[in-house]
């Protein structure tokens, strides 16, 4: 049996196109499924301008359909499995909107960090949408919700659900390793860590500080000392404190 989308009596007109050699500038005609082309003109092979990656973007089985895929289109590969991450975690949350908004608010925040950070977002992403989802598991097992009980029973079920999406093994080591204790960081972390547990942080004290007294809390204080990151503390004083940075600094330029 042949998956529909590779199937060419499935084709709609359209999926066979030409596309521009970015070299010679002459036509090359690609099927919807090609990967890549070589130019018949000056030998130049080529990534496919529409590659629409549509489940392959999650599938397991993405390879053994589309063959082996170029480093640049495995890079996309993993960058789009966050929104099939998203889109579990609030399978699996269901009614719980207090707990997907803060989930959705911590991915949001590690996006814009890791961006700066140069961090992995793959990992960074998918660890943002998942720190919490242990939480119902420890509230099943232990009654409560402490750190850490939904740190334990949420590496397993970040796990369950990557291998589901069929994250690559490293992948899903690096994310499980964030969420196994990331309200605890060790000496050492790498970025990727030092993101999500920034992103979380900054959502923990937004909602703080709408709850608290003007002046309660020195906020540039507890910035500069709680945070891990530059870009973390950046958007910290920006969310918290009102200042705008004009010029921020982007790690490794």
């Amino acid at each position: 049996m042949k998956c529909p989308g590779q199937d060419t009596q499935y084709w709609a007109p359209g999926a066979i196109y030409e596309a521009e050699c970015p070299r010679c500038a002459k036509a090359v005609e690609f099927f919807k499924d090609d990967t890549t082309r070589k130019c018949g003109h000056c030998g130049h092979r080529f990534l496919n301008p529409k590659m629409d990656f549509g489940c392959a973007a999650y599938c397991q089985y993405a390879e053994q359909c589309v063959g082996n895929l170029p480093p640049e289109l495995l890079a996309q590969k993993e960058d789009l499995l966050k929104d099939r991450v998203a889109i579990e975690m609030k399978r699996y949350f269901k009614t719980d909107f207090k707990r997907i908004g803060h989930a959705s608010r911590v991915a949001r925040y590690a996006e814009r960090i890791g961006k700066n950070e140069k961090g992995n977002l793959a990992v960074i992403l998918a660890a943002a949408y998942l720190h919490d989802i242990g939480i119902l598991e420890a509230e099943k097992k232990f009654g409560d919700s402490a750190e850490q009980h939904h740190e334990q029973q949420g590496s397993e079920v970040a796990r369950s659900i990557l291998v589901k999406l069929g994250a690559k093994e490293e992948m899903i080591d690096a994310v499980c390793d964030i969420i196994d204790h990331y309200h605890s960081p060790r000496s050492d972390e790498n970025i990727n860590f030092q993101v999500v547990f920034d992103a979380d942080l900054l959502d923990k004290l937004e909602r703080m500080r709408k709850r608290s007294a003007e002046g309660q809390t020195d906020w540039a204080q507890e910035i500069d000392r709680s945070f891990l990151t530059e870009s973390g503390r950046r958007e910290a004083r920006e969310i918290l404190l009102g200042q705008r940075q004009n010029n921020p600094i982007v790690r490794g330029d």
